[in-house]
């Protein structure tokens, strides 16, 4: 198991999107604090009433299933267990569960990486809405340009017919 300290790299790429919640799994948890998945699991079990399913939940089969298919050559190993997904409140949660220093460093390190991941996906936003905005804008100043292009890739009209042949002199 790796006893890396969590970096804001690390972690971001970690950050996943399932049922609409940023979430953290809990073997990746587990690595971040330095300790087996299984004691995670059993100091949420013992501390059910803290972890309400918005803050927790357990991926169902397909879930899995569909998240293990997205990384070719996973090193995840394999699970007899389903895992456990944790929002950002979850994340925070698991504070007043697991209180070693290292778990307290680390959960820091959790909740910055969920700031920054929200900031970005606010200035994501005011990006796409500024480029509706210029193509709204652009659409309707180059309508000319727009109709002349589509009749330009209309299929050209059949030219009047040309008997072929050859005529004499009559």
């Amino acid at each position: 198991m790796s006893r890396a300290l969590a970096t804001p790299l690390n972690l971001a790429n970690r950050i996943l999107t399932l049922r609409g919640e940023r979430v953290l799994l809990s073997f990746y948890l587990a690595e971040l604090y330095g300790v087996d998945t299984k004691i995670l699991v059993q100091a949420v079990r013992r501390n059910r009433n803290r972890f309400p399913s918005d803050f927790m939940f357990q991926l169902d089969r397909e879930e899995w299933e569909n998240l293990r298919s997205q990384f070719v050559t996973s090193s995840w190993g394999g699970h007899r267990w389903l895992p456990y997904a944790f929002t950002e409140q979850g994340v925070a949660m698991l504070s007043t569960v697991l209180r070693s220093p290292r778990a307290i460093a680390v959960n820091v390190e959790i909740m910055r990486a969920f700031v920054r991941l929200r900031r970005m996906v606010i200035e994501h936003a005011d990006l796409a809405a500024r480029l509706d905005r210029l193509e709204r804008d652009y659409d309707m100043k180059f309508k000319v340009v727009f109709d002349a292009i589509r009749q330009l890739m209309l299929p050209p009209a059949d030219p009047p017919h040309v008997p072929i042949g050859f005529r004499g002199k009559s």
